[in-house]
């Protein structure tokens, strides 16, 4: 098994291993988007950031997802509102709106070489209720003036190579990238702007020190009147209760070496990046030497093999025949944290501590932003009154300790229902 991306991924960042103890204004557990745009963002307005990621820089799901840049939130605009009340729904539906713009002006702004295109995003029906759900994507961006189409069944056909689909919504804000590229280019320019990046760090433990916070790692530690803990998918027991708070659903990639061109032709020509409107979500782009990266659910553990990605392999084939006996020498997995209510949370659970995380597999574009907010959140001494909310208390999964079980009973009822229905 094999991630693609450390081999594509062209920046390269040093990020030592923190030894000894050092000061800060805000201390951030997480290297991945959030804790980067975060230290980003402090640090370009003067203030002292230190990251601490257990790994290397971007190894969570930040180095491993789609790399899909899709506009909005996991539910349709209107249910947005309905959740958060007008005024509230507006901000949040606008902040994921604006959210993929805010990531192409990150690259271009700082120059980073993750491979990034404005191709679009296209939400795929592959039955009557995802046709349903795409017709009411539509309307309801169209009522609020967004770029999003519908494209039926033969213009889906054209643009997908393949003719499985009922129709789609076609939102020309998206595009993808090369995730850890990205990963990494965001923290060569915290790096720029004076922000102190550790990997191989682990936050072990954290307790009050005087006003603020010191986090413990195994060769030293940092103190700060600010703590910010964005582990997302790879949460632990730092915090109390954060890790009850979501379910790290883990999401499977299988890519291709670089097609012979007769082939690449032949899928996803249009070039954006497509998710199927299902329970069951598969994804799937075509990156820029001309791979095709296949993603979608697995077993919820880690993968111990082949077998693991063969269901991403097979469905590739049902979509473009053309493929079969392709090799799929890259595999990877990744944890992608999942909220009760499928929505971003940034908590305050404490004077001086703010817990940031749950995108719900659209990561890419919100986290981005989100960390923009909290960085501006903390240098208000939290007085700014940002798009996301801010809560004080942590929101916990009923029945989280058998968070596995529950996850593979559904997968399984949704797959059978899905064969029934021939996909």
């Amino acid at each position: 098994m094999k991630n693609l991306y450390l081999e594509t991924a062209r920046p390269q960042i040093s990020a030592p291993a923190l030894a000894g103890d050092s000061q800060a204004d805000v201390v951030i557990v997480g290297g991945g988007y959030s804790g980067l745009s975060t230290a980003l963002h402090l640090a370009e307005q003067g203030a002292k950031a230190v990251v601490l990621e257990a790994g290397d820089i971007g190894h969570g799901c930040s180095g491993r997802n789609g790399g899909q840049i899709n506009p909005g939130l996991k539910l349709l605009p209107d249910a947005v509102e309905t959740h958060f009340g007008t005024e509230r729904g507006q901000r949040m539906n606008r902040l994921a709106s604006e959210a993929p713009a805010f990531v192409f002006d990150l690259v271009a702004r700082h120059g980073i070489d993750c491979a990034a295109v404005n191709s679009g995003t296209i939400r795929a029906a592959i039955d009557r209720a995802g046709l349903q759900q795409v017709h009411d994507l539509v309307a309801q961006a169209t009522a609020r003036g967004w770029p999003i189409r519908f494209a039926d069944r033969a213009e889906m056909a054209a643009m997908t190579g393949c003719g499985i689909y009922l129709g789609g919504a076609v939102d020309a804000r998206g595009g993808h990238l090369n995730p850890l590229g990205y990963a990494r280019g965001l923290g060569l320019a915290a790096q720029k702007a004076g922000a102190v990046l550790h990997g191989q760090s682990a936050a072990l433990s954290l307790r009050r020190a005087g006003a603020g916070w010191r986090v413990e790692t195994a060769a030293g530690s940092v103190t700060a009147p600010e703590l910010l803990i964005c582990t997302n998918g790879y949460t632990g027991d730092l915090w109390p209760g954060m890790r009850q708070a979501l379910v790290p659903i883990y999401t499977y990639i299988a890519a291709t070496d670089p097609l012979p061109e007769a082939l690449r032709a032949q899928i996803m020509p249009c070039g954006a990046a497509l998710y199927e409107a299902a329970w069951d979500v598969i994804y799937y782009r075509i990156d820029d030497a001309g791979r095709l990266l296949m993603g979608g659910r697995g077993a919820q553990r880690d993968a111990r093999g082949p077998a693991d990605y063969r269901h991403l392999v097979d469905y590739a084939v049902k979509l473009w025949p053309a493929l079969k006996g392709v090799d799929f020498p890259w595999t990877w997995h990744g944890q992608v944290a999942v909220t009760p209510d499928h929505f971003p949370h940034l908590v305050r659970p404490a004077e001086g501590v703010r817990l940031l995380f749950g995108y719900n597999g659209r990561g890419v574009a919100l986290s981005s932003i989100a960390g923009k907010l909290t960085a501006d959140h903390i240098l208000s001494g939290g007085k700014v009154d940002i798009s996301l909310p801010v809560e004080d208390k942590l929101t916990r999964f009923a029945f989280h300790p058998f968070w596995r079980i529950g996850a593979e009973t559904t997968m399984a009822w949704h797959g059978m229902l899905d064969r029934l229905r021939g996909r």
